[in-house]
């Protein structure tokens, strides 16, 4: 409850918004919250198992796959290098401290290039589940109001009873609507 004292004439100003949220509230009564229908929703679940995600990620995984084959084989080479410097024993100064150089710049390079891989893979990977997040709440509206909820919360919780979770309807609506998207865009 937000308030603010005017110390010079002892009065408390109570925000309306609360004075008003708390008068009906008491004014419902027990009998009307007996009514209430509360569900609950395990996100994590939903961000897990929902095909939309498993398919955003495939994507991911298949648009991103050349670039990390990419750095994987630059690792390969970069050992190769660090193995024929430490088994060469013939070079001059100036030989090792080339291939030092060439060694250390590949090094700066697979690590520059791992942290922009990183960078857009989870910049993607936010963007998508954002674009998936507002398509799971129109899943978790709908299901809500065909089944008659009044609240539904979300995870994370302190506790939720396995007779309110309405996850695996929620997944059932996302997967059906998953499988119709995938048939329209096949014709």
């Amino acid at each position: 409850m937000r308030y603010s004292t005017d110390w010079d004439s002892g009065s408390v100003i109570l925000d309306v918004r609360v004075c008003i949220a708390l008068l009906t509230m008491l004014m419902a009564g027990a009998a009307v919250a007996q009514d209430i229908r509360i569900g609950y929703v395990d996100m994590k679940r939903l961000l897990d198992t929902a095909p939309q995600v498993i398919a955003g990620r495939a994507e991911l995984d298949v648009e991103f796959r050349p670039i990390n084959n990419e750095l994987l084989a630059d690792e390969e080479l970069l050992l190769e290098l660090e193995q024929q410097l430490a088994a060469e024993s013939g070079l001059t100064r100036e030989q090792v401290a080339a291939r030092q150089r060439e060694i250390r710049n590949l090094q700066r390079s697979i690590e520059r290039r791992r942290e922009d891989l990183a960078e857009e893979l989870n910049f993607r990977r936010n963007q998508r589940i954002k674009e998936l997040g507002e398509e799971i709440e129109v899943a978790v509206q709908t299901v809500a109001r065909r089944q008659g909820y009044d609240l539904v919360l979300s995870s994370p919780v302190a506790y939720a009873s396995e007779t309110i979770d309405i996850t695996d309807q929620v997944l059932a609506f996302l997967e059906t609507d998953y499988a119709r998207r995938s048939q329209r865009s096949e014709r």
